[in-house]
């Protein structure tokens, strides 16, 4: 039973899915001097965390000729055979993504509905099925996907959207690309064999790292954007010391490339987030 659950979790994209819903939650905390009802964002995260998960196991049966090929995901159920890639997943899903639609309309409005909608579509169908295996700015358009989360929690509470929830769109989608960028250049071998041209694939490691620190320099200024709009000091305070790590991490791997480098660099864009999004929904509240 345990192996079954933690197989489903994996095709689910739990992790990734709940990081989708802490997005949104965060970007229902954005709008100055509003706090939001809390069923209502809870709704909209639950939504976000349904539409996730029918977009990653999407990703999952899609992709199992090229999981067969690398190291790191041949182990995935549909490629092993533990589940069955009949026709029954993609109308499930369908479904699935369907209820978290209705879910979102129910609990907040048909704006949030419609960023719920383009988070699964942006990562399903746009990033999976049209840019994954024909060019490396794949995931620059797939990172729109984590942006869409944000949008949804801040549309539960403000259809039009403030400028602070537009920055913290603007956030995710400018860190996704260097944060799977460094763990694709720890993994280029197994990306290249399954013939993914993500950007460690197609461009000289140097090229690359330069590509990485660039956009970390554009991600950490945008996440200080809020210090105009009156951020706090919690916010600006862990936007500075995570944006501060990230940056140093991408120095060291334009300067030290390798594989190593790659992985801490992939690590300190995980804290970078973590800081950010806590920051925003911690503040909200200290500020009464």
């Amino acid at each position: 039973m345990a192996a079954q659950l933690k197989m489903l979790a994996s095709v689910f994209k739990l992790r990734i899915g709940v990081f989708c819903a802490l997005a949104a939650i965060a970007g229902a905390l954005t709008t100055k001097g509003i706090l939001p009802e809390p069923g209502q964002v809870a709704g909209v995260a639950f939504a976000v965390l349904l539409s996730a998960a029918a977009a990653g196991a999407f990703n999952h049966y899609w992709e199992r000729d090229l999981d067969h090929r690398m190291v790191r995901t041949r182990t995935r159920p549909f490629v092993t055979g533990a589940f069955q890639a009949g026709l029954a997943w993609p109308v499930g899903l369908f479904v699935l993504l369907v209820a978290s639609i209705v879910l979102a309309v129910w609990a907040a409005n048909a704006m949030a509905a419609l960023h719920v909608f383009l988070g699964a579509f942006i990562y399903g169908i746009v990033y999976t099925v049209w840019l994954k295996r024909r060019t490396a700015w794949n995931i620059v358009i797939g990172g729109l996907s984590g942006s869409f989360a944000v949008l949804a929690g801040a549309a539960a509470v403000q259809p039009s959207l403030s400028p602070e929830s537009l920055i913290l769109a603007l956030v995710l989608f400018l860190w996704t690309p260097p944060h799977f960028w460094s763990l694709a250049t720890a993994l280029k071998d197994d990306y290249a064999a399954a013939g993914v041209p993500m950007l460690p694939v197609v461009m000289d490691e140097a090229g690359t790292n330069k590509v990485i620190l660039a956009n970390t320099i554009a991600l950490v200024a945008s996440s200080l954007l809020p210090g105009l709009f009156g951020a706090g000091w919690l916010y600006m305070g862990a936007a500075a010391l995570g944006g501060g790590w990230f940056l140093y991490k991408s120095v060291e791997l334009v300067r030290h490339p390798g594989r190593k480098a790659a992985m801490g660099n992939f690590f300190a864009s995980l804290i970078q987030l973590t800081l950010l999004l806590t920051a925003v929904m911690v503040e909200p509240f200290l500020a009464g």
